[in-house]
């Protein structure tokens, strides 16, 4: 379920395949990537969830943002 206020994202979470995607990464390369840790993510019960504020971070600090 998309959160939206005056057209922003207001999510706190992102789920792993929807990270990916954003990166260009298929769903297997997103859950790769976060089993090596290069996708920030937390665990809730079974599922995994990347924090939007981790990975916007990320992003800062590849020069992306």
């Amino acid at each position: 379920m998309k959160q939206e206020l005056d057209g922003v994202d207001k999510r706190l979470v992102y789920g792993v395949v929807e990270a990916g995607e954003m990166l260009g990464l298929n769903r297997n390369a997103a859950y790769a990537a976060a089993k090596r840790g290069d996708l920030p993510v937390i665990r809730i019960g079974k599922l995994l969830r990347v924090p939007k504020v981790a990975f916007d971070q990320m992003l800062e600090r590849a020069g992306v943002k």
